[in-house]
């Protein structure tokens, strides 16, 4: 059976293959040269009109596809606000899939009675189950942050949402099988890495960890010594900056520390423990930035399978170090290092604390 999607392209086989056999038939017949191109001709023009009516429909199709991810990705994942309870965050996902506008990643941040609370995490898979097992776990955060007292809370949410999303795809998948809890072999291996972290007003961090990377936080390096402006070390290191384009005031370098506590296992791979509380992390001090991240990220390799120096990469960022440059900054050294072909989908998300 041909579907209405096929049916373009089918057009267009068509097309070329009644004017191929045409002008072969044509051309073939000995003695009417004359005759015969003017019955290519006339052969021609009704097929040209027909494949730039085929032209026009598919580019219509495909702007219409663009407008519904489009749509779908600013329904997903909305643009992260500048500036929350006096923090300043900045976002970005990058799709592994060629012409893709969304990916599996999920982040937010939102301000609540008991600080600003955040999630970022990561969906196995890839294509719409993904896309949809992401939309239920974000849609419970948004819901949860600002009705339960704990990140406890709120990561259980977030756990049933997920278990209906799998429950009511499996029962799509297999309407035969028994209503009540059919098994589908896809969703039992479906789950999803998140990290919860709470930003109280002090900058006390809680964090509960399900399978995720824990994320860096900057600081300036007190203890390190500040590098040399470009021109200075020109002149004092022989040979230094011979192949390197430009200079630059000296910064104050940066030290990156990732945080690190207890991790329990994804969500959907087995039930969250019964006690599974947040803990504390740190602190995040005025002036500080948190770089949370997905795997996508740690797992970049180059051509010669190098992974990519992520954190490298974060301690030598330029400055000013805002989150909009880092951000803007790690993608662009992301596509340096894989070649523009990365083999995993990226989020980040930036956070610093510019309160008083």
């Amino acid at each position: 059976m041909i579907t209405r999607g096929e049916m373009p392209r089918l057009r267009r086989v068509c097309v070329v293959a009644w004017g191929g056999v045409a002008v072969s038939w044509e051309l073939a017949t000995p003695g009417r040269l004359a005759p015969s191109l003017a019955t290519c001709a006339a052969f021609l023009l009704p097929a040209t009109g027909c494949a730039l009516h085929i032209r026009r429909v598919l580019l219509g199709e495909l702007r219409r596809s663009q407008e519904i991810a489009g749509a779908a990705q600013r329904a997903l994942l909305r643009p992260m606000p500048g500036r929350i309870d006096g923090l300043t965050s900045a976002a970005a996902q990058l799709s592994a899939s060629r012409g893709a506008a969304v990916g599996r990643d999920l982040y937010e941040a939102v301000p609540t009675a008991h600080g600003v609370r955040v999630v970022i995490g990561d969906v196995r898979g890839h294509g719409l189950p993904a896309l949809g097992a992401a939309a239920a776990v974000l849609g419970a955060f948004r819901e949860a942050a600002y009705d339960e007292a704990t990140l406890g809370g709120v990561l259980r949410r977030m756990e049933r949402a997920l278990g209906r999303h799998v429950r009511d795809r499996a029962r799509s998948e297999h309407p035969s099988a028994c209503q009540a809890e059919p098994q589908s072999p896809a969703a039992a291996e479906e789950f999803v890495t998140v990290l919860l972290l709470q930003i109280a007003a002090d900058g006390t961090l809680l964090a509960l960890n399900c399978g995720h990377p824990w994320p860096y936080r900057m600081r300036p390096g007190p203890d390190l010594p500040a590098r040399p402006a470009f021109e200075d070390r020109v002149r004092a290191e022989p040979g230094f900056g011979k192949g390197r384009g430009g200079g630059g005031p000296a910064q104050r370098p940066v030290d990156v520390q990732p945080l690190d506590g207890e991790t329990l296992p994804p969500l959907g791979v087995v039930p969250l423990p019964v006690g599974a509380e947040p803990h504390p992390v740190g602190e995040l001090r005025p002036g500080e930035t948190l770089f949370l991240h997905t795997d996508g990220a740690d797992e970049a390799r180059d051509a010669a399978g190098v992974f990519f120096p992520l954190r490298s990469v974060l301690a030598e960022a330029p400055a000013p170090r805002t989150p909009a440059r880092l951000v803007a900054g790690v993608h662009a050294a992301l596509l340096r290092h894989t070649g523009g072909r990365l083999a995993d989908d990226v989020a980040l998300l930036v956070i610093r604390n510019d309160r008083s």
